[in-house]
């Protein structure tokens, strides 16, 4: 993840604002444990994900002496199973469902060949593509010592690392961060290891080499990778069935939100069976079946493959926690700095929660390599204020701040100003006139408290937004800043037009109104 010094500096400027506060020694739990007096590295980094290479590469950057340990794969989750092979899967599925919807380009539809096979050769072209960004060359020729092997901790400054060759190594260092990444969560669901489930972790081995997809899918979950997944899917050739326990998919989102994606999903094909409550897998004669129930009827669902996508939990298995007394759970508990209950080990990442996104592993890597190593002198509490997120259905949904139901759920006054993107010229033109932006502001001001997007380019149209919440900017600035034509960036704009005329002075108008009839004499 490539960061220029003049990237970091930036981010100290801003971090700077945040509350300063004196060193304060947790207390941690009592142990037979000797603080050496001298040490090996300045810091050693458990973990080669998001967290940890960004960690690393900033402990490098201000020439701390510093360790990169990985027993899996550099790059972590995202460039090996999560963010990098995913969008490539997606982009493969809506090209094939843009042939079968030619006609309103003018073109005639086709029904799209798909060499699945070839589909997932390209998936693995990309991950090879992006991987020397993320690779131990990369990250020696910075200044990091990167072992590939299996980290644990010995007491709160010693790091055990049985590295691949076989010989072990014992390294101290003055601080410590985890970024072991989360694991998919299996459900305690009865006969569920008997029909081989998968997760997004295990896919991708498991599709490789395929000639086609899944003939009937059924995928566990209706979060954001479930979703992503059950369209991709569908659109590439399976028969997929999501089941989704909750009255409606993406909870966090606001109703109207779920509902487009539902009616997006069940329109490409895609089962949707929401208040569906999953109860046993199995095997018969027929092959392997889930069983449901949904609105007090049960019936089971045969299918070839099941993907379970119902959550992530902190990789904590095996280094060394639970003897140092190290909180965990879905997560590894720390404070507000990143901080665990010993002051020398920090944790940045999934593993450290609350948002399980890279692009937040990346934000926590600063605070909590910043802390590690200079946490004696100043500390900065880790900034969750503006949180983008993106789920990549077609179409996206993207989001910053609060929505709808967490202003109303936490009692905050707001104004909901919307901007219908069936309105904008590009989007007409390119043939992707749905959706809408969505802007929560105070009562009678343009400062920008949330912002939902739905339409093409979601994700990137967020941006703005992002940007306008982190440093204060309104929407009359937005309204004021000049967006090019024909683009989907003026979705912003005309947002931001939307709540100007909405507060517009009346009285003021009529008195214009009156000069003008006044001028024309």
């Amino acid at each position: 993840m490539p960061l220029s010094l003049g990237d970091l500096a930036r981010e100290a400027a801003t971090e700077s604002r945040q509350m300063r506060l004196p060193f304060v020694t947790p207390a941690g739990p009592p142990g037979p444990w000797r603080k050496p007096a001298r040490f090996d590295r300045n810091l050693i980094v458990i973990g080669g994900g998001s967290a940890g290479l960004v960690t690393a590469y900033i402990a490098a950057a201000v020439k701390a002496k510093v360790t990169l340990v990985e027993g899996h794969r550099l790059g972590g989750d995202c460039l090996n199973t999560g963010c990098v092979p995913s969008k490539a899967l997606i982009r493969a599925a809506r090209a094939a469902q843009d042939m079968r919807r030619a006609d309103r380009w003018g073109l005639s539809p086709a029904t799209p060949g798909i060499p699945f096979a070839e589909v997932m050769a390209r998936v693995r072209r990309v991950i090879a593509e992006i991987e020397p960004h993320d690779s131990a060359e990369r990250y020696e020729g910075l200044g990091v010592e990167v072992l590939a092997g299996h980290a644990r901790l010995i007491d709160p400054w010693t790091v055990e690392v049985a590295l691949a060759d076989g010989e072990t190594r014992r390294l101290t260092a003055r601080a410590i961060v985890l970024a072991t990444g989360a694991a998919p969560v299996i459900p305690p669901l009865p006969g569920i290891d008997s029909v081989g489930p998968l997760t997004s972790d295990t896919l991708w081995d498991a599709m490789d080499g395929r000639e086609a997809p899944p003939a009937r899918l059924v995928v566990l979950g209706g979060g954001p990778i479930g979703c992503e997944l059950s369209q991709a899917f569908q659109r590439l050739g399976s028969a997929v069935t999501q089941v989704e326990m909750a009255p409606r998919l993406l909870v966090r989102e606001d109703e109207e939100v779920s509902d487009h994606v539902a009616r997006s999903l069940a329109a490409d094909g895609v089962a949707v069976l929401t208040g569906a409550k999953a109860l046993a897998c199995g095997t018969d004669e027929s092959g392997k079946w889930i069983e449901i129930e949904q609105d007090g009827a049960r019936r089971r669902i045969g299918f070839d493959e099941i993907v379970v996508a119902t959550g992530r939990a902190a990789r904590t298995a095996g280094f060394g926690l639970e003897e140092l007394g190290i909180p965990a759970g879905r997560v590894i508990e720390t404070d507000a700095f990143l901080q665990t209950v010993h002051p020398s080990i920090h944790v940045a990442g999934d593993a450290a929660g609350p948002y399980q996104f890279t692009h937040v592993a990346a934000h926590q890597a600063w605070f909590a390599a910043v802390n590690a190593l200079f946490g004696d002198l100043k500390r900065f509490r880790a900034d969750y204020r503006v949180i983008p997120a993106v789920t990549f259905t077609d179409p996206e949904v993207a989001r910053v701040g609060l929505n709808e139901a967490e202003a109303r759920d936490r009692g905050i006054a707001c104004e909901v100003t919307r901007y219908g993107i069936d309105d904008l010229d590009r989007a007409i033109a390119e043939g992707a006139a749905e959706g809408f932006v969505k802007v929560l502001t105070p009562p009678g001001k343009d400062r920008i408290l949330g912002a939902t997007i739905v339409g093409a380019h979601a994700g990137e149209l967020l941006a703005e937004f992002t940007l306008a919440m982190k440093h204060g900017i309104g929407l009359n600035r937005i309204l004021g800043t000049i967006h090019p034509y024909p683009t989907f960036s003026e979705a912003a704009k005309y947002a931001a037009g939307e709540w100007r005329r909405a507060h517009v002075n009346p009285t003021l108008m009529r008195l214009l109104a009156r000069f003008h009839a006044w001028r024309r004499g």
